[in-house]
């Protein structure tokens, strides 16, 4: 498996994570998690998302 396809693979999942955070945020139809567990979701996925961004940015202009 290729940098690119790693990176495209961690791009979807991470914006996995940020969907699940914001539909809980969102909605609270989540009895079982949290607040705070939706909130760090979020941002852990908006980290992740930014990163592999810039990360497949890069890599297509090699």
């Amino acid at each position: 498996m290729n940098n690119k396809n790693r990176t495209i693979i961690t791009l979807v999942c991470s914006l996995l994570i940020l969907a699940v955070g914001m539909f809980k945020i969102l909605t609270e139809l989540l009895p079982s998690m949290s607040l705070f567990v939706a909130y760090i979701f979020v941002i852990t996925g908006l980290i992740g998302v930014v990163a592999n961004g810039m990360t497949l940015r890069k890599l297509q202009t090699n």
